[in-house]
């Protein structure tokens, strides 16, 4: 390898992407190429970077299987930032079994990482979980540590294990300390944001406060009958009932604990869960069967009780009754959560992650933006959706080590 190419793939590797183009932004050899796909991607030029990349995999010759697989590991890791999540990941898969194969386990670790911030993403925690028990992230470099602890953190983070999750971050600070890279410290900087700001709302009583990480973990486990609006459940430290396919069952539930200990008029009831705005003969009729059905979903957690002028919740075992809402409600809300973390989502993707139709999240985005809630960038397939205002640079990219053979 070159000296210049040595130069570069150093100062890349500290986060210097100016410092590693000003060494190779003018040669078009396969080594230079990949390295100069990964400065555009660190300085967040992702169309550009993704082009380069696959230039310099089509360049290294057959005899250099380590250099195309680690492209192709950085062209994942571009698509996981540009939420780009139709990406082929059997392709990432084959080119970390490569890395392995030679030895490289460093840039193999990170394709594996890759792997599990999809996994993530799109929710599939078991899977995640199970891949990381076979990682042991103690031999890896301290920038390698530091994004393994990452993915750590996200699933604790999803899982409600605050103490887990903090302890993840703080091991990923001390990693990124170590390395010495900025970026990376600022990336778990970003990542602890959520365990100091609301992510939820407590609404008991008609009255409602904001909910930090660690207050939505004490509520679930402190035995209150919680009516989870977040995942459509009601619970209590013992029993927990989905509502999820039963939308008017779970919108009386919800009426009933948002009121409790008082009970909630019928006329109530009927323009919250059917949208009546004048309550007939027939919407009575209906709610006494909705009513029914809903003391017997609820029969182990709690019971509806008929009153004068209406319904009350009474919680079989639980002291206290509460709903846990999302900060962020209505038709698309789901939508605006994904949005919500600053990254510009095609909509493919966000069909992925949300286990929607593509045409249903379309009709959700095409909504959303005449509200002037979002905002989509570029045309056709390349065209994005994030929530305004736009941010000035994407996420850094890590990716750790050169890409050119050794």
């Amino acid at each position: 390898m070159d000296s210049l190419i040595t130069a570069a793939a150093r100062a890349l590797a500290v986060g210097d992407a100016l410092g590693a183009l000003k060494r190779v932004a003018l040669r078009d050899d396969a080594p230079a190429l990949a390295l100069r796909g990964i400065a555009m991607a660190q300085l967040g030029d992702l169309v550009r970077a993704k082009a380069l990349l696959k230039s310099a995999a089509r360049a290294f010759g057959p005899r250099e299987a380590i250099a195309r697989a680690r492209c192709v590991v950085a062209e994942a890791e571009i698509a996981l930032v540009s939420r780009d999540l139709t990406w082929p990941p059997k392709e990432l898969e084959a080119a970390r079994k490569v890395l392995e194969a030679h030895g490289d386990r460093i840039n193999a670790a990170h394709a594996r990482n890759v792997e599990l911030r999809r996994l993530v993403l799109i929710g599939r925690l078991d899977e995640a979980e199970r891949a990381l028990e076979t990682l042991d992230p103690t031999p890896l470099p301290p920038a390698a540590r530091a994004a393994h602890e990452l993915v750590v953190a996200g699933i604790a983070i999803r899982r409600l294990q605050t103490k887990a999750a903090r302890a993840a971050l703080d091991r990923a600070r001390q990693a990124a300390r170590e390395a010495g890279m900025p970026v990376l410290t600022a990336e778990v900087e970003n990542a602890a944001v959520v365990l100091n700001a609301p992510v939820a709302r407590l609404i008991s009583r008609w009255r409602e406060s904001p909910l930090l990480l660690e207050e939505v973990e004490e509520l679930l486990g402190s035995g209150t009958l919680v009516v989870d609006a977040c995942r459509h459940v009601v619970r209590d430290d013992q029993l927990s009932v989905s509502l999820a396919t039963r939308p008017v069952l779970f919108t009386l539930a919800r009426t009933l604990a948002e009121a409790w200990p008082a009970d909630v008029a019928r006329g109530t009831l009927i323009a919250r869960a059917f949208r009546g705005k004048h309550a007939d003969e027939s919407h009575r009729a209906r709610l006494r069967v909705e009513i029914g059905r809903l003391r017997a979903e609820m029969r182990g957690l709690a019971e509806v009780s008929a009153t004068k002028r209406g319904f009350a919740l009474s919680p079989r075992r639980a002291g206290e009754t509460a709903v846990l809402a999302p900060l962020v409600e209505g038709q698309h809300g789901a939508v605006l959560a994904f949005l919500a973390d600053g990254e510009a989502w095609s909509s493919s993707a966000l069909a992925i992650a949300l286990g929607a139709s593509p045409r249903t999240v379309q009709r959700a985005l095409d909504s959303l933006a005449d509200e002037g809630r979002v905002q989509s960038l570029g045309r056709g397939r390349a065209r994005r959706w994030m929530s305004p205002p736009l941010p000035g640079f994407p996420t850094i990219l890590l990716l750790p080590g050169p890409l050119p053979s050794d």
